[in-house]
């Protein structure tokens, strides 16, 4: 059978486009903020700029790497352990902002909970791809499929990261269903985490105050409903096309974390419901082109690590804009590509170019 010779254009186009726009939003969202802070008004967008560079060559590399030489216990195991030991390993290290997120070099930072979604996804693929039709054996297919994912949950919850584990949760979830799990399991699998749930939201202040926000913002418009209510003034304010690039006032130091968390707020701002929704047909792009990968591929190992890129990029960004726009309480999860943040940019970046060589491969 001949094989195709070139990458998915589509695919690889899109996410550069996302990445550009990501560029020039974090420059206008964070000019002003860096101009006080560091006495530069370009600190944030030459910090992207080299880590999108530094992505982008991981995703060249990534991209011309038969995705198939990832497939070896070796390979495997050894990404979750180093990263099973790195997410440990931030809980002996100095707190910032009150968590033990990140892991500091000098003047770089890095989120080891990064590169959990893809180890998870290389460990699911690995594990699943010969396993397709034993998907309700508990004791030798589901419980040694979840393990990993339930050992990850723990540590970033606790980190805390609650966010991040839900996006990880997500990823597997998918993947499961590809695999072939009846949904019954998957309903019985949320059931049990609601009691968890219950308890991490409910019985931890911050979060309680951020689903009251989001069912009530005006309720503390100065506290808790503060982050959804200076959002949803920004996105209004945009209207059809934007008061204009660099325009914007809501991240005048209005819009807590305009750069990162909420840099989809500026944009609706900025470039209003034409720009916005641009940035979504994108995602919306990515998602068709990630699938159809997926399908084209007859390879199982290929198409469970293409459905689990395309679904770590798309539930993150689902969850972002949502919560921009009011429809989900506020988490601290990135806008793919778009959002400031190195090592979320850097490994989204080189998982792409592990699914564009998919791409490449499939029949």
């Amino acid at each position: 059978m001949a094989k195709r010779v070139s990458v998915d254009r589509w695919l690889f186009t899109v996410t550069l486009f996302l990445v550009f726009i990501g560029l020039v939003m974090v420059f206008s969202a964070s000019a002003v903020m860096a101009k006080e802070r560091y006495g530069s008004g370009y600190t944030f967008l030459l910090r992207q700029l080299a880590w999108a560079v530094g992505g982008i060559a991981a995703m060249v590399v990534a991209m011309k790497l038969d995705y198939r030489r990832y497939k070896h216990p070796a390979v495997v195991f050894s990404f979750l352990g180093v990263t099973s030991l790195l997410l440990i390993s931030v809980f002996l290290l100095d707190r910032a902002h009150n968590t033990h997120r990140w892991i500091h070099f000098g003047g770089l930072s890095f989120q080891p909970s990064e590169m959990a979604k893809p180890a998870l996804i290389l460990f699911l693929a690995f594990f699943l791809e010969s396993r397709t039709n034993s998907m309700r054996d508990w004791r030798n297919t589901l419980l040694p499929a979840v393990a990993p994912t339930l050992v990850f949950l723990g540590l970033i919850v606790f980190q805390p990261d609650l966010g991040t584990a839900i996006a990880c949760a997500a990823i597997t979830a998918c993947m499961m269903f590809v695999a072939g799990l009846d949904l019954r399991y998957l309903g019985y699998a949320f059931v049990a985490s609601l009691l968890p749930l219950y308890f991490l939201i409910f019985h931890v202040a911050y979060r309680r105050d951020r689903v009251m926000a989001f069912l009530n913002p005006y309720s503390d418009p100065q506290r808790s409903g503060f982050h959804i209510i200076q959002s949803m003034i920004a996105v209004s304010t945009g209207g059809i096309t934007g008061v204009g690039l660099m325009e914007g006032k809501q991240k005048l130091f209005y819009l807590p974390e305009p750069h990162t968390d909420f840099i989809f707020a500026v944009t609706a701002e900025e470039l209003g419901l034409v720009g916005s929704l641009i940035v979504i047909a994108l995602f919306a792009i990515f998602l068709w082109r990630g699938l159809r990968t997926a399908v084209r591929t007859q390879d199982m190992f290929g198409r469970f690590l293409a459905v689990g890129i395309t679904s770590m990029v798309v539930v993150q960004a689902f969850i972002n804009i949502s919560v921009v726009l009011g429809m989900m309480p506020t988490k601290g999860i990135p806008l793919p590509f778009v959002s400031y943040g190195g090592s979320s940019l850097f490994v989204t970046l080189a998982c792409v170019g592990v699914l564009l060589n998919v791409s490449k491969q499939a029949e």
